[in-house]
């Protein structure tokens, strides 16, 4: 910190040196005045921006630890795990001796049956499929012929397809490091392998999904209604971006360098859907769509962002319950007749106009109003089409897992992982949302099943 000058020293200074210390000063407290403006503003959170929840500051609970007895409270209805019909083993436990008067019991018939079960692994033990393939050299022209090898067991392949769907699934879905995944098949299942094998097989894993990620991209882009989204991703040192294009046929996962709209026009080819659903973002706005239905969600935390720097303003609170009201109104439109609904549509639309006609002050509420003028007819399109949801949440589902994969594990090392964890995360994700197992799909995936081969006494 510089020294204050003392009174003898100003003394010495010009009218001119006078001046520009104290136009030095003006600027000075200008300055410190608009740092002092900025702390003062409430702080930017996930329900005033779009800052993910992983960013907020969590805040201590008021008054200490709760008082309240943990676990069931009264009255909670018991939840008990459910029997299944045939299990692998019954244990039998019977009455033989009455423990108060020693009467014998053994023929008694029986009052009642009470099961339990309790649920437990086997032993793990991996099996070892060997091929034995046998190599004749022809007496006619010297050739070497060797025997075919069934499918599954080719020369190439070290790990079944379980297995293989096992290591993917781990280090893929449950996001696990190649060095944790090597400790957990070595003390699970007591199976050896190499990082760089684990690395291989990844990487079969995603060449195999890549010809039906491409199938689902295919369908995806010929739906009717697309939700995009994306979310930033480390690729080799470099900063890439994670795409999701989702609509009811699926999700579609995209790594590459660049945000802006040339990723969707690739996408999308020559196709053009009738609604596009996404936020405010320049790139999703000009998406190849009849219209555009701008995610609500979003509306209403920038509004709220503004409400907590002007809490007094009107018309952000009055336009914010109007997207949730509308938001609302959608979820019930089963509940009410097409005629009711209609009336309370037209309500809103008119509601709607009336609020964007009015004027606001300060930078943050005309852009907001300047954004509502812009996309006006963006804001409600859900409330005429069934089929499209008001917010984008779906997209944000369908990023979340990649995000906490790429806060647990880091970036990716290569451009060949970002290929396949995208490949993977379309045909699992898609998978799960149909209604599919997601390790069966994997297994599929990997190749022919190898079991059938164990012989009785191994199997």
């Amino acid at each position: 910190m510089t020294s204050l000058p003392t009174a003898d020293e100003l003394s010495q200074l010009s009218q001119a040196e006078l001046i520009t210390l104290v136009l030095h000063l003006i600027e000075r407290v200008r300055q410190l005045e608009a740092e002092v403006e900025r702390l003062k503003q409430p702080p930017t959170n996930s329900r005033n921006s779009s800052q993910p929840p992983s960013r907020d500051w969590k805040v201590s609970r008021p008054g200490g630890p709760s008082t309240k007895k943990r676990g069931a409270q009264p009255g909670h209805v018991k939840a008990e795990r459910p029997l299944v019909d045939q299990p692998t083993t019954v244990v039998h436990a019977p009455v033989s001796v009455c423990d108060q008067c020693g009467a014998d019991l053994r023929h008694t018939p029986l009052a009642r049956t009470i099961r339990r079960q309790v649920v437990e692994l086997p032993e793990i033990q991996p099996v070892i499929i060997e091929t034995r393939q046998a190599a004749v050299v022809c007496p006619c022209c010297h050739h070497e012929q060797q025997g075919l090898l069934p499918a599954g067991l080719e020369a190439t392949r070290q790990f079944g397809p379980r297995l293989e769907a096992l290591v993917t699934y781990l280090h893929h879905e449950q996001p696990v490091s190649f060095q944790r995944l090597q400790r957990i098949l070595q003390d699970v299942w007591g199976i050896d392998l190499s990082a760089g094998g684990a690395v291989a097989i990844l990487e079969r894993a995603g060449v195999a999904a890549q010809p039906e990620a491409e199938a689902i991209g295919a369908q995806v882009r010929h739906s009717s209604v697309i939700g995009s989204d994306e979310t930033s991703a480390r690729v080799n040192g470099r900063n890439w971006w994670e795409w999701v294009f989702e609509s009811h046929a699926g999700e579609y996962h995209l790594i590459v360098p660049s945000r802006g709209f040339d990723v969707i026009e690739a996408f999308m080819q020559q196709a053009r859907t009738q609604v596009w659903r996404s936020d405010c973002w320049k790139a999703q706005l000009k998406a190849p769509a009849e219209t555009h239905q701008l995610c609500l969600s979003h509306q209403i935390r920038n509004l709220q962002g503004l409400i907590d720097h002007r809490p007094h303003l009107r018309w952000a609170h009055e336009l914010q319950d109007l997207f949730r009201a509308a938001i609302h109104l959608g979820n019930r439109r089963d509940q009410l007749t097409g005629r009711g609904f209609q009336g309370q549509v037209t309500r809103l639309e008119k509601r709607l106009d009336r609020l964007l006609a009015r004027r606001v002050t300060g930078p943050e509420a005309c852009k907001l109003l300047d954004r509502y003028r812009t996309h006006r007819d963006h804001l409600l399109v859900f409330l005429h089409r069934p089929d499209v949801s008001p917010t984008n949440n779906a997209c944000e589902r369908a990023l979340r897992p990649s995000v906490i994969h790429r806060k647990v594990m880091g970036s990716f090392r290569s451009e060949w992982g970002a290929q396949t964890y995208a490949a993977l995360a379309t045909v699992l994700n898609t998978a799960e949302r149909h209604g599919d197992n997601v390790f069966a799909k994997l297994v599929h995936l990997m190749g022919n099943p190898v079991l059938h081969y164990l012989t009785p006494s191994c199997a």
